[in-house]
């Protein structure tokens, strides 16, 4: 899977720590920025990690930073993003049982989370339920088109 990837400056470390676990886990990333620790905007990051990923340059898309809620807002607001902040394994799985979410917003704070490597695979591998939550995700792709 080709994953993309983006952090502001509080998120650069567990971005780079992703890249490694990612790598070993047999994914190919494409790293859109921060490059550093230095004072960074999260829409400059977060954007083009969910343009890439619903115009199809990327399966999926993971977004970091201090929270995690900056990232998600602003991948949201791309058309056919569908972030989700995760901090369980459980909210990783249902993000993408029932909403089909595309990218996974992450906060800083799960750098030291010892289930962070569970979360993400979980979250790269739980399929898409479809059913009832298709027609949910079809009224949102809906009014994404109409509201444009």
């Amino acid at each position: 899977m080709k994953i993309a990837l983006g952090s502001d400056h509080r998120g650069y470390l567990l971005k780079e720590r992703l890249k490694k676990m990612l790598k070993k886990m047999g994914h190919e990333t494409v790293d859109v920025g921060t490059g550093g620790t230095d004072a960074a905007d999260y829409p400059d990051f977060g954007i083009p990690v969910a343009e890439k990923t619903a115009g199809g340059e990327t399966d999926r898309g993971i977004v970091v930073c201090g929270s995690g809620i900056g990232m998600s807002i602003a991948a949201n607001k791309v058309r056919g993003a569908r972030a989700a902040l995760c901090r369980t394994v459980e909210e990783a799985r249902m993000t993408r049982q029932h909403n089909d979410s595309n990218v996974l917003a992450l906060s800083e704070k799960s750098l030291d989370d010892p289930q962070l490597e569970e979360l993400v695979r979980t979250w790269l591998e739980t399929p898409f339920d479809g059913g009832r939550h298709r027609i949910r995700i079809d009224k949102i792709s809906e009014y994404e088109k109409e509201s444009r």
